[in-house]
Formats: structure tokens, C-alpha cells, sequence
């Protein structure tokens, strides 16, 4: 069998369902000791953060981020995109997200842990990830019209919550490429349609566009970007308390696009969204703020300087080590000075 790992509700109707299909699936998401992000987001949008939503593709990734949440007190989720699965598969993510949890208790931390699927693009995919051991999951329809949008995201639900994994869906579209989501424009949400698509769907949280774009090619230099707060007033107006999330949130921070031609690298000049308009966001109704393109910037750059400066260099371990520090670095300043997520649950230490 592929799971050795005893189940945390053998009762259960669902687990049941699960448990037979075994030889097929990968792990129940509660024997991983992970959790959805139901409590997660009822407790930022209580206390005025959001939950930080880290893109990963291999374990230096995911100890970075899980470290640094654990030595913060943040709650964290570990995003994987289709892309990430592609490359790391379905069976592994979640036994790297299972060795996060582990990392995160070793250190002395409760902070919970969800494993996320970011741009699911269709049920079968959503089916996969929930069968591998994934806690939560995000339907994409924002390419559909607002009707199909609703439906497909309905099946999603539908499915997902029998075994309460939280769903989340979005609408409004961004513009930006990131793995395979590509848009050449942008159209911001229209708060005259959340209530109606959260009614109908059930969704337990809302992507929404109000200014943030995908990939690191976000806004030229000299350009001064700034979030559509308005609309996430308005929006949180007709749905109060609700979780609303914000994809495309990185930063494209200059010293890493810096180190990175510095070290041999081309990447175009651009620039993201301000941590301040952000922190603004995270302390209204955001929820779940995802930065992926940061964290790869951070990891591409340590690389970048430990080849750079030691050219006789073949030891993985001396360069991706580098990388998971430096992206670990990064990412506590954003806990601080975006998430606000600091304190809010046990911090450890290694």
C-alpha cells in the first residue's frame, strides 16, 4: 500500500470512500498533518492579516518557506501549479509538504500547514491533487463567462468538500504570465457579481483583480502601481467577512533582478506591487496573498552569486543551500512588512 500512516477519523463516510480507493490515491491530507484554510482565514480576517501563500518546486523551496513561517509564527500555505507538479508529481508534493509540517513541529511551532493546488485548470486535475494529499485546491474558470465560471466551479465544490478540502475560485481576470496562466489584459472583478458567484458555487474563498499582475514582468520602472482598494471595499461590503484572496502579488524586488544581471543573468527591468499597498489589502479583507515570482527571483539570484564567485563550484548542496537561505531571508521580511502575520500562532527556532 502506498500509505503506512494510521487515518485521523477511520469513522468517517469519507475516509471510508478514501481508504478504499488507497491503491489509487496517496494520503488522506489530515494524516500528512495538514490542514484546509478554513480556521486559517476566519482568524486573519479576524485579527487584520493575511495568510502567506508561497509558490514551491522542489524541498529547498519548501524548508525555506516553512521555516520561515515557523520561526515567524505565521500560518502558511504551499502553493504547487500545475507547472510544479509537472515537475516535482502529484505523489511527491505532498510528502514534501508532510516533511514542512514535520520541519515546522521539530522546530517548536504550531503554525498550521495547507497544501494548495494554484491554478487548478479543470476537475480531473482537482481530482489528482485531492487524492495525492492536497488540503485545498483553486478552480481557475476567470476564462470562462460569468454562467460557465459558476458551473465549473460548482463541480469543483461539489467534489471537493466531501472530503473538506477547501475550494477556492476566481473572478476577474489578470494579466501577466505565470507557468500556464497567461492573459494579455487585464479586467478588474465587478462587485456586482461576488455575491451571486460565491452564493452559487460555495466557494470557501474569492481570487479577485484589483491591480496585481502575474509573472516578474509586472509594470515598467517609473510606473507607480497601485491597488483598485476601492473595488476590495466594495466587494467586502457585499460579503462581509468573507476570504478574499489576491493572486500576482510579488514585488520583483531590485536587488535580486540586480544580482541576477550581475551575475550573468538577464531579466528585463521591471517592477511589482509595493509591499504598502499590499499591507493595506491584508489588513482589510484579503486572506491569502500568493507570491511566487519573489521567491524564485531570491533562489535564482543566491544561485547566480554562488556559481559566480566560486566558478569551480559542483556542489548542489553549496548553491541550493545558499538559495533556501536567501529566499528564507526574504520571506521573513514579507511576513513583517506585507502578511502582517507575524506572532499569530507559536514561534520555533532550529
Amino acid at each position: 500500500p502506498r500509505s503506512t500512516l494510521s487515518p485521523s477519523s477511520a469513522t468517517s463516510d469519507v475516509y471510508k470512500r478514501q481508504n478504499s480507493r488507497r491503491a489509487k490515491m496517496g494520503y488522506n491530507y489530515r494524516d500528512l498533518g495538514l490542514t484546509n484554510t478554513k480556521e486559517m482565514f476566519a482568524k486573519a480576517n479576524k485579527e487584520g492579516y493575511a495568510v502567506p501563500a508561497f509558490n514551491f518546486n522542489n524541498m529547498e523551496m519548501a524548508m525555506a518557506i516553512v521555516e520561515a513561517c515557523a520561526e515567524m509564527g505565521s500560518p502558511v500555505i504551499l502553493q504547487c501549479s500545475k507547472g510544479a507538479l509537472k515537475y516535482m508529481g502529484a505523489d511527491v508534493a505532498p510528502l514534501l509538504a508532510k516533511a514542512a509540517v514535520d520541519r515546522a513541529r521539530n522546530m517548536g511551532s504550531d503554525i498550521p500547514v495547507a497544501l494548495h493546488l494554484d491554478h487548478g485548470p479543470d476537475l480531473e486535475t482537482v481530482k489528482t491533487c485531492i487524492e495525492a494529499g492536497f488540503s485545498s485546491v483553486m478552480i481557475d474558470g476567470s476564462h470562462y463567462d460569468f454562467a460557465k465560471n459558476i458551473q465549473v466551479s460548482k463541480e469543483v465544490v461539489d467534489y471537493a468538500h466531501q472530503f473538506d478540502v477547501s475550494v477556492e475560485a476566481e473572478l476577474g481576470v489578470l494579466a501577466g504570465i505565470e507557468d500556464d496562466v497567461k492573459a494579455e489584459s487585464h479586467t478588474y472583478t465587478n462587485p456586482d457579481e461576488v455575491e451571486e458567484f460565491v452564493t452559487k458555487t460555495g466557494v470557501d474563498s474569492l481570487a479577485i483583480a484589483i491591480g496585481t499582475s502575474h509573472g516578474a514582468h509586472k509594470f515598467k520602472p517609473g510606473e507607480d502601481p497601485k491597488l483598485r482598494l476601492d473595488i476590495l471595499k466594495e466587494i467586502e461590503r457585499r460579503i462581509p467577512g468573507f476570504p478574499i484572496v489576491l493572486h500576482g502579488s510579488s514585488a520583483v524586488p531590485k536587488q535580486y533582478t540586480d544580482m541576477i544581471k550581475q551575475y550573468g543573468g538577464e531579466v528585463k527591468d521591471a517592477i511589482g506591487i509595493p509591499d504598502s499597498e499590499l499591507r493595506k489589502a491584508a489588513s482589510s479583507a484579503v486572506a491569502k496573498i500568493n507570491v511566487d515570482t519573489d521567491g524564485r527571483l531570491a533562489f535564482t539570484a543566491a544561485i547566480r552569486r554562488v556559481l559566480g564567485t566560486s566558478p569551480k563550484e559542483f556542489d548542489p548542496r553549496k548553491y541550493l543551500g545558499a538559495a533556501k537561505e536567501e529566499m528564507k531571508a526574504y520571506y521573513k521580511t514579507k511576513i513583517v512588512d506585507v502578511f502582517g502575520s507575524e506572532g499569530a500562532y507559536k514561534k520555533g527556532s532550529l
